[in-house]
């Protein structure tokens, strides 16, 4: 127990522990740039922030704007110039690293929290290259590999295989049915479908989830969000696990079906 304790690995460096942090959060294309900015040998800087205060109004929150310039990047459409949108109303943070040594160190406290998106006058390029980066994500790549062997050896049955290969149709296993489960049931209106329950409930008062599903062929859901307006759900008695309609529509029912 003692060497666990005396492990640097279950020791956290406080050092920079009231050091004050931003916390920000940037598009995945921001991102991607500078990671691959930082794994260069001598990492450059990535981006300047421009702090804009209008001294007329420096009493005025909205006064203070923060402004962020990219210092360059090899993608091309990027935008190079985003806002910086500050909240200070969040739930307090640390941040944490670790080294590859497993050392954990404690890097500051959040101070600021920064929601970054592209400024207004690169907005226009900023979504050409994110609907470009749809369609991309959106085309399906192929391959085909020719095959250098006239023998055929790739298209042979591997040793084990021969039971399994059969000519009968008779064989072949057919497929299996789909289950009423699993069948996609298209929503009725809400109001048709309650016209329909009311209808059922005057043929018989108690229902089971399962056979207004079978009679209404709705989503079990569906029904049920309806069912918790209308009905009560028995839980004990003799009708146990069915439904039936709550006394001030149960009367509308009955004087329905009176006239």
């Amino acid at each position: 127990m003692e060497d666990d304790y005396g492990n640097d690995s279950t020791t956290v460096d406080t050092a920079k522990a009231e050091r004050s942090v931003w916390l920000m959060k940037c598009p995945p294309v921001v991102s991607k740039a500078w990671q691959s900015s930082s794994a260069a040998a001598e990492a450059p800087p990535v981006a300047k922030v421009v702090v804009s205060l209008d001294p007329l109004r420096a009493e005025d929150p909205s006064a203070l704007q923060f402004t962020m310039e990219m210092a360059g990047s090899e993608v091309v459409q990027m935008p190079k110039s985003y806002s910086l949108n500050m909240f200070k109303d969040f739930v307090p943070m640390c941040v944490f690293s670790e080294s590859n040594q497993g050392r954990v160190a404690m890097e500051g406290k959040v101070e600021h929290k920064f929601d970054m998106k592209p400024h207004h006058a690169n907005i226009e390029e900023y979504r050409k290259m994110c609907r470009e980066r749809t369609n991309k994500s959106m085309v399906k790549t192929r391959q085909i590999q020719v095959i250098n062997n006239d023998r055929g050896v790739h298209m042979r049955p591997m040793p084990g295989m021969m039971g399994l290969i059969t000519s009968n149709n008779k064989d072949k296993k057919k497929a299996a049915p789909v289950k009423g489960s699993d069948v996609k049931r298209t929503r009725r209106d809400r109001g048709e479908l309650e016209d329909i329950m009311f209808k059922l409930f005057e043929r018989q008062p108690n229902w089971a989830l399962k056979q207004l599903v079978q009679e209404t062929d709705q989503p079990a859901q569906f029904l049920k969000e309806i069912l918790n307006e209308l009905c009560v759900y028995n839980k004990r008695g003799t009708n146990q696990g069915t439904y039936e309609l709550k006394p001030e529509y149960k009367k509308s029912v009955e004087d329905t079906g009176a006239e």
